[in-house]
Formats: structure tokens, C-alpha cells, sequence
């Protein structure tokens, strides 16, 4: 049994179940959804490397 509780309930087949509610699930989530997404790579590689980068003395 899960350890999340909830005070909304939903009776199925004459049997009462909690409702959790979830932002993310596996049919919203782009990676089991098979969603492309882009992604700006070339600005986090930038702002990575402006990070880390190592001043010469």
C-alpha cells in the first residue's frame, strides 16, 4: 500500500479508491510519450563553460 494519502476518493465497481493526483505521468511525459522537445544545447554548453572556466594568470 502507498504511503500518499489523499481526501478525494472515486468509488470503481463498488470499491472505494483514493485519487491521487499527479502532474507528470508516463501518457503526459514527453519521454514515454515520444514528444520531441528542442533544446537550446549550444547556450547550456555556453553557460557551462562561462561557469567552470578557468582564468590564466
Amino acid at each position: 500500500m502507498s504511503t500518499v494519502t489523499s481526501k478525494k476518493t472515486e468509488v470503481i465497481d463498488g470499491v472505494e479508491y483514493q485519487v491521487i493526483v499527479q502532474d507528470v505521468t508516463s501518457d503526459s511525459h514527453p519521454a514515454y510519450t515520444g514528444e520531441k522537445r528542442f533544446v537550446d544545447s549550444a547556450g547550456r554548453v555556453e553557460k557551462f563553460n562561462n561557469k567552470f572556466r578557468r582564468t590564466r594568470k
